[in-house]
């Protein structure tokens, strides 16, 4: 089945370039210059990924992010202009798995697309060689229909955060740093020592678990090598 990819940005000229060249991939592109046009195509058709531009006119696409996320869960990367890094910041906080910066290589941006599109198919497939479901002190992951309770109530995760909390929990009790981490996730080498995506992703997390960061129930920061949940 051919996915099916939103791309939102008000410079026509660059939503054209990102539409084309994900149109040579074979993806079924939606794309649009306005936000409303962009959310009611959410609410029409069945997307499989968002392309989000973050300066748009009128709503912005931080503010369809979060739009998105009140009812999806499929992945969104965001679009932002060099220099924007508290927007990158706000972005994945409100539920963004990945952000580019412009000016972008064009095959780059393709190679971030498939690997969130591959991630995200595979755990709605519930294809996992391992045991279907995680559980830690509370914490249960099913994999096989990405769903996640703590204490028995529903917790609403990103894919990205869900992979982050699978990672740490099948390697429980061993320290995993943020390279890993991001090599793991995205599959790809664009991670930088600079690069403060999981650390944000990881901030989220414990907000929605009302995970204590100077005494963690369950993602604990080991200083100069990464996190862990201890076994």
């Amino acid at each position: 089945m051919t996915e099916k990819i939103l791309v939102v940005d008000d410079e026509k000229e660059i939503a054209d370039l990102v539409a084309l060249y994900l149109e040579n991939e074979n993806y079924q592109v939606y794309k649009y210059y306005t936000a409303e046009e962009a959310v009611a195509c959410i609410e029409r058709e069945k997307i499989d990924l968002a392309l989000l531009d973050i300066m748009l006119p009128g709503m912005s696409g931080l503010e369809i992010c979060r739009k998105i996320r009140e009812t999806y869960t499929f992945p969104v990367i965001m679009l932002t202009a060099k220099g924007e890094e508290l927007d990158k910041i706000t972005g994945l906080s409100l539920g963004a798995d990945d952000y580019i910066t412009k000016p972008f290589r064009p095959l780059e941006l393709v190679a971030r697309v498939k690997a969130q599109l591959r991630r995200y198919k595979r755990y709605n497939s519930g294809y996992e060689a391992d045991a279907d479901i995680l559980e830690h002190s509370g914490l249960v992951l099913n994999i096989r229909t990405h769903e996640c309770t703590l204490d028995e109530k529903p917790l609403s995760l990103t894919p990205t955060e869900f992979s982050i909390l699978q990672i740490l929990c099948r390697k429980k009790g061993k320290v995993v740093s943020a390279e890993e981490l991001f090599h793991e996730i995205w599959g790809d080498e664009y991670f930088s020592k600079s690069n403060n995506t999981i650390t944000v992703h990881i901030r989220h997390l414990r907000e929605k678990m009302n995970d204590s960061f100077e005494s963690p129930r369950y993602i604990k920061t080991v200083w100069g090598y990464g996190y862990k949940i201890e076994g």
